[in-house]
């Protein structure tokens, strides 16, 4: 199911086009426990959002934009530690050139606009992804962002630009390689926390809850290796309807799953009472 941009009424339990007056009501009623610690988001349908309002792409790419504050400010109240946004792919450079000038320059400017406010606020910024390739201008602001507020210990607001994983997994796979070849590493040393430890997430938790909007229900090469047991959420609304109460409701789906590992139910695996 689809969100119409000329209906207001609900379409779909994730309220796709309407905003409820009481938007942390639901969020009242999840228990701390039940939060998750981290939050990674595909922010997909910027593109959709605009055609289907007969617009140019880069226009929902500009409300995306606003989608992205009420998420850190919905991330900043429920308590979630680590939130994850999915800003530009390794794959998005096949788009136009004036798309992709408009993405960088719209990520440059918000960081530019936001980023002494969320640092009197204790929040966190750090890019994941390739910075080769990437703008002068964008490429100051994430590294400003970074620096200014690296020993914050508020909200981690994570941003995958130039983000691919298999490349990262490739790229962790060549300096285990290059340990290998010089003698430095036992290949029979290699395990799963070494994997970890050369990916670009590194120090950060694993997703608890991936997100994704615009009803497409594929990661699309977004954490791989680190979504191994994450809990999926997909929302039928594109990304610049995405709003306080989807994230909330979104933790809600998540609160009522069971999360086994490959184990067995525990007795109090999920709650239901909300």
């Amino acid at each position: 199911m689809t969100c119409s941009p000329t209906k207001k009424k609900k379409l779909c339990r994730f309220n796709c086009c309407s905003v409820s007056n009481t938007p942390s009501a639901l969020m009242n009623r999840i228990p701390d426990p039940a939060v998750p610690t981290h939050v990674a988001i595909i922010m997909d349908g910027n593109g959709r959002w605009a055609i289907g309002r007969g617009l140019g792409r880069i226009f929902g790419h500009r409300k995306g934009v606003e989608a992205v504050r009420r998420t850190v400010d919905a991330a900043r109240e429920s308590g979630v530690r680590y939130l994850t946004l999915f800003a530009f792919s390794s794959e998005n450079w096949r788009r136009p050139a004036d798309e992709v000038n408009g993405i960088m320059e719209l990520i440059a400017s918000f960081i530019e606009r936001e980023l002494d406010n969320y640092h009197r606020q204790n929040m966190r910024f750090q890019m994941i992804g390739e910075r080769h390739g990437l703008g002068p201008k964008v490429l100051a602001a994430l590294t400003r962002a970074e620096a200014q507020t690296r020993d914050n210990t508020g909200l981690h607001v994570v941003v995958a630009i130039n983000y691919g994983a298999r490349g990262e997994l490739a790229s962790a796979m060549r300096v285990l390689a290059r340990k290998v070849a010089e003698g430095a590493l036992d290949p029979d040393a290699i395990d799963e926390t070494m994997v970890g430890e050369h990916l670009d997430t590194f120090g950060i938790p694993d997703p608890d809850l991936v997100i994704r909007t615009s009803g497409e229900q594929r990661l699309s090469n977004f954490m791989l290796w680190q979504a191994a047991y994450a809990e999926l959420v997909f929302i039928p609304c594109n990304w610049p309807d995405f709003d306080r109460d989807m994230f909330f409701e979104a933790l809600g789906e998540y609160a009522r799953r069971n999360r086994r590992f490959g184990a067995v139910s525990s007795p109090q695996a999920a709650l239901t009472d909300f």
